[in-house]
């Protein structure tokens, strides 16, 4: 079979549809990892992913009289498009069936090139099994995502490809696993012509049915697997391709979500090209194993393997990616209720670069901070947590509390009893280190403030609301303080939005 394998990619037809795809070095992340990173630039297909090589390579073997009976499959979206792609070619019908949470710029795809989508279930698996009943029903040839030789072979050309792009020693080659198709295909052409190349898949902790399935020695069929990386949502692996990664595959490395998120923002960094969260696991895992093995000098290649991202996902993934790079932490922090506390806890900052900031004044004896601090790595994150504790400030580190980065940070808050006399103003400041800092230190020390939120969201002015019990006979020096600052500011204490949430 592994001859087999080895003659079934040299003779894919993949070139009809699909084009050699580059294979980039990385600049700023190879510099960063101290490794030579390669992106084989799959991204760049027409239907921005691998997925039309397979699907093509597959179809194009059919004879003329199945192929005028049309096709089906069942797909979370790119190897949809590859068969639209390669029926519309070919000059025949397809059927696709997509789970409902796909990406609806993944069935806009679909639909634009001449295929009927069908949405049927949360997952590929649900979507499989309703194919498989339309296909008995219908008299149509399923192409199967990854399961199939025909398919495995045409997404083996990329391993071809990158052994004839780049002939000089390679450590590693990262590939994305959801059903396996692709790491079988590239695993197949590279260890039988080049066997010291480490071959290493990458899939996400929710969603790591081929990890368990080469641990446990037969395939495992997970309960239920995470949407983030919707590309690989694969219950089940395959058979051919987990007998195939068996064979070929070195190890599996396991990344989450903010991981991933940290590899797009990475990618986007280098080629200003944004990767879908499934496209983006290769270049995650090969940052996890050099963080690992601690290895330099190293050349490695991530296969970037799809760009089909919805675009309402981009505020989800810009704000998982700093903590995914270590380079936010995140803490709750409890400061006496007290003049001057504030202030103090804002000197332990000093010229750190402040993400976020959320106060609502609760307690008459304790302040609690929810405030996000921008580190170097995480033993700066432990040196922060010291000084804060230093000063008496009792401090937990939340950077890995999933509740705390998906839900409390945007919770905290709230109507108080104790916030008398308060008024409500939005400032906005030139953002540099250290101008929340100065802001706060113009604040005359009488006033309590009873309200803070700020989010440092990389734009060139920061934006704060800040409550600020003011006393009724000093609203002549409040003024005067307003006008002084030197930052413009709204006064939003008779916003309706204020009074129904917060006042």
């Amino acid at each position: 079979m592994k001859s087999d394998y080895l003659e079934r990619i040299l003779n894919a037809r993949v070139y009809d549809v699909a084009q050699e795809s580059p294979l980039e070095y990385a600049p700023i992340l190879s510099a960063r990892l101290n490794n030579k990173l390669l992106l084989k630039r799959e991204d760049m297909q027409s239907v921005f992913s691998f997925k039309l090589r397979g699907a093509y390579n597959k179809m194009a073997q059919l004879s003329s009289e199945v192929l005028q009976q049309g096709v089906i499959a069942a797909s979370a979206g790119n190897h949809a498009q590859g068969v639209a792609l390669a029926a519309k070619h070919l000059g025949t019908t397809a059927i696709i069936v997509m789970p409902v949470t796909t990406p609806q710029v993944k069935i806009d795809a679909v639909q634009a090139r001449g295929a009927t989508v069908v949405l049927r279930g949360d997952t590929y698996d649900d979507a499989c099994a309703y194919a498989k009943q339309l296909c008995q029903q219908k008299g149509l040839t399923f192409i199967h995502p990854f399961d199939d030789p025909d398919v495995i072979a045409g997404q083996g050309t990329i391993g071809m490809e990158i052994l004839r792009q780049y002939q000089q020693p390679i450590h590693a080659i990262f590939v994305a696993i959801g059903g396996g198709g692709l790491i079988a295909g590239i695993g197949a052409y590279i260890k039988r012509l080049r066997p010291e190349i480490k071959i290493i898949g990458v899939e996400p902790v929710d969603a790591d049915a081929m990890y368990r399935s080469l641990k446990a020695g037969y395939r495992v069929c997970l309960p239920r697997v995470g949407l983030f990386a919707d590309g690989v949502a694969v219950r089940e692996v395959g058979a051919e391709t987990f007998r195939l990664c068996q064979d070929y595959v070195d190890e599996i490395i396991l990344v989450n979500t903010d991981d991933t998120c940290a590899a797009i923002k990475d990618v986007f960094q280098d080629t200003r090209s944004i990767l879908e969260p499934a496209g983006a696991l290769a270049i995650a895992g090969a940052k996890a194993y050099v963080e690992r093995e601690q290895i330099e000098g190293k050349t490695l290649v991530a296969i970037a393997c799809g760009a089909n991202m919805n675009f309402d996902r981009l505020r989800f993934v810009s704000e998982r990616a700093e903590l995914g790079e270590r380079r936010e932490a995140i803490f709750a922090v409890t400061i006496p209720e007290e003049r001057g506390s504030f202030l103090k806890f804002c000197e332990c900052i000093g010229k750190r670069n402040l993400t976020e900031f959320n106060y609502r004044i609760s307690d008459e004896n304790k302040a609690y901070i929810f405030v996000g601090i921008q580190i170097k790595d995480r033993a700066d994150a432990a040196s922060i947590v010291k000084t804060f504790e230093a000063q008496g400030f009792k401090t937990i580190d939340l950077t890995d509390d999933e509740l705390a980065k998906m839900h409390l940070r945007h919770m905290v808050g709230g109507r108080s009893s104790l916030a008398k006399n308060e008024l409500l103003y939005r400032f906005e400041f030139p953002e540099r280190p250290g101008a929340l800092v100065k802001f706060l230190s113009c604040m005359n020390p009488n006033w309590n403030i009873s309200l803070f939120h700020y989010r440092n969201n990389g734009a060139d002015y920061g934006r704060i609301a800040v409550g600020v019990q003011v006393p009724p006979d000093e609203m002549s020096q409040w003024q005067k303080f307003l006008n002084s600052m030197g930052y413009r500011y709204w006064d939003e204490s008779a916003n309706p939005s204020y009074k129904l949430f917060l006042g």
